[in-house]
């Protein structure tokens, strides 16, 4: 009950004349709101919504971030609470003040935009219908790193619902700006992960979408990030995840990822002490999304080595399994290569039976018996022996 007074007291001081006044009971609103969704609810409760909403139409700046701020806090906790700034018209007032000079108050209508299309599909659609494209675009390269943080992540918060909503940021012109966001992002903070995810999620979606974004040029900064010494862990598992998720579709998105020497990065980031276990597990999941869709094996030969995981190999091995037979220039590649080489010293560590080591039966059946001996790692030693025995 005491709580309710309270904020029915701040809501009548938001139709008070003096802007201070509406300014400080908006502030004290936000700030009981931001907490959770019941004390978020005891503000919408006594109308302080609607409210809000008048205040962000007010001439004066200040006000109006408030405002926004407050809003914000609300919408972020449910549906029902977003749904509330959505019936209060709250959308078509905020959209306009993307376009404000004031970096302030464009981080908090980003902010607020954001957390009303995080939660559905249908909320999503309605920031949409709002016309915040291609506004919002231009703000991926403001100034104010941080309005370009949330402008991105309001992208992110739309995209992430449906193939239709990707394809409209697609066709809108969205793609290039999110990988130049990417790109000039600080890669020291966690700043590159809404754009990070904006690719991935529009990626995961369909084949042509994922080709817009290798087409935009996405996979270098993808690459980057995850490579970078600086760049924190939760970035460069967002970086793998969205890799894993352009380059599963089909060969040819496969082999524009492994072009942009994306696999060695890839196992690095999987093998290394230093990697995240979340790092770790993007990255695995990566290697094998991309690895069971490409069949140029020039990009998997670097990736054939005696000492990489057998979970990763029998993928890679597999994929020569898949080629080697119907192409006879990639077979004697794979010799001149030492592929064939390489094969037989990890048959010889594989346990028998094991899907490897029968994959690798399967390859060197397409090679002469004497050649795959050539190859053993212990034909030498049978060389000697033979003269020996002589």
């Amino acid at each position: 009950a005491e709580l309710s007074q309270a904020v029915e007291a701040l809501v009548d001081c938001l139709d008070e004349f003096d802007p201070k006044v509406k300014e400080s009971a908006a502030w004290a609103l936000g700030n009981i709101a931001k907490h959770n969704a019941e004390l978020s609810q005891a503000v919408v409760a006594e109308g302080a919504v609607p409210a809000l909403v008048v205040c962000i139409q007010e001439p004066e700046l200040t006000l109006k971030r408030v405002a926004a701020s407050s809003l914000s806090f609300i919408a972020s906790h449910s549906p029902a609470l977003a749904q509330s700034v959505v019936d209060a018209e709250g959308i078509p007032n905020l959209v306009p003040l993307i376009e404000s000079h004031d970096a302030k108050l464009k981080k908090q209508v980003c902010s607020c935009l954001s957390h009303i299309a995080t939660h559905s599909l249908e909320l999503a659609e309605l920031v949409v219908e709002g016309e915040v494209f291609p506004k919002m675009f231009l703000l991926l390269s403001d100034s104010d790193p941080t309005v370009a943080k949330n402008a991105c992540t309001c992208v992110r918060e739309i995209v992430k619902h449906s193939k239709e909503l990707s394809k409209l940021v697609a066709h809108a012109g969205g793609i290039p700006a999110i990988v130049a966001y990417v790109s000039n992002a600080s890669p020291e903070t966690g700043a590159k992960i809404p754009g990070i995810g904006c690719l991935g999620f529009i990626a995961a979606f369909q084949e042509t979408l994922a080709y817009a974004v290798i087409e935009a040029n996405a996979i270098v900064p993808l690459g980057a990030a995850l490579s970078s010494e600086v760049t924190p862990e939760r970035v460069k598992e967002a970086a793998a995840w969205s890799l894993g998720q352009i380059g599963v579709h089909s060969s040819d998105h496969a082999r524009a990822v492994a072009d942009g020497n994306v696999l060695p990065m890839l196992m690095r980031a999987y093998l290394s002490d230093k990697s995240a276990p979340e790092t770790q597990d993007a990255a695995k999941g990566a290697l094998k999304n991309i690895i069971q869709k490409c069949t140029y094996l020039d990009a998997l030969d670097t990736l054939l080595h005696v000492n990489a995981p057998e979970n990763i190999l029998k993928y890679i091995v597999a994929q020569y399994a898949k080629v080697l037979p119907t192409d006879v220039e990639a077979k004697k590649k794979f010799v001149k290569s030492r592929g064939l080489a390489k094969l037989q010293a990890i048959k010889q560590r594989a346990e028998p039976g094991t899907p490897l080591y029968e994959t690798i039966d399967l390859i060197n059946q397409n090679y002469p018996e004497e050649v795959v001996n050539y190859y053993a790692p212990d034909q030498a030693e049978k060389l000697l022996q033979m003269i020996d025995d002589n």
